[in-house]
Formats: C-alpha cells, structure tokens, sequence
C-alpha cells in the first residue's frame, strides 16, 4: 500500500478516491492536488511510480493540513468556543446539536438513548374523562 501523510492508502482503487482517506482531504481537495501534479484521476494507486507519490507527498505538505495538525486545530477551535462561554461553545459542552436543528424530537444521535423521567406519562389508576 503506499503511503501519503502517515496513512496507507488503498492500493486497488483510483488515486482521486485513495487520497481521500487522509483526513482533511475530500473530492475536490483531491481532484485539485491531481491536477497540479499532471497525474490522472482515473490511475490506481498501485500504478504510481514513486516519482508521482513524491509529487503528490511535495503538494500535500506545502499547500493542505492535514490528520493530525488538522485534528487538533478543530479541537482548539471547539475549546475556545467553549472558554469564551459562546452559544456553540455551551452546545458542545452540553453535547446538543449546535447548527439549530430541534431537541424536542430527532436528536438521539447526539443526545444518547433515552432516558425516561418519573412524572411523565399517564398515571397510573387514573379514569379516562
């Protein structure tokens, strides 16, 4: 498998699909690194000789950032949110969807499964009016 960025990409799929397993790194930023090396879309990764992963290795590390300096600036910028008290920054701290999307129903990816609060619902022994 070569290998880009500290991440081995696959070898058996075109090379504008196989960069796209570097975080940080989605279609068009992939399309465009491609086109400034002069290096086909349509080429399987396997088929690079290593001149061309240097070319691609050269672009990548000048121009994007990428895995791990990426992660940590994403994560600096979500604990900032959250030091100047900001409303994303109570969001995230609380673990709420941030973008304005509703609570009331439809957030259980965020919110985590259930939990049933005593009080709610119908009461027991209670006759129907």
């Amino acid at each position: 498998m070569p290998r880009i960025a500290g991440v081995d990409i696959p070898r058996e799929k075109q090379i504008w699909v196989s960069l796209q397993y570097i975080y940080g790194i989605g279609p068009k930023t992939s399309q465009k690194i491609l086109e400034q090396t002069a290096i086909s879309p349509e080429t399987k990764a396997d088929d690079l000789t290593e001149a061309e992963l240097g070319k691609i290795r050269e672009v990548i590390d000048k121009e994007f950032t990428i895995e791990g300096d990426l992660r940590k600036e994403v994560n600096m910028n979500i604990k900032r949110l959250m030091e100047i008290g900001s409303y994303r920054g109570t969001r995230h701290r609380r673990n709420l969807p941030l973008r304005g999307q509703r609570t009331r129903t439809n957030a259980r990816t965020r919110k985590g499964a259930k939990k049933t609060v005593a009080g709610r619902g119908k009461k027991r022994g209670a006759t129907k009016k």
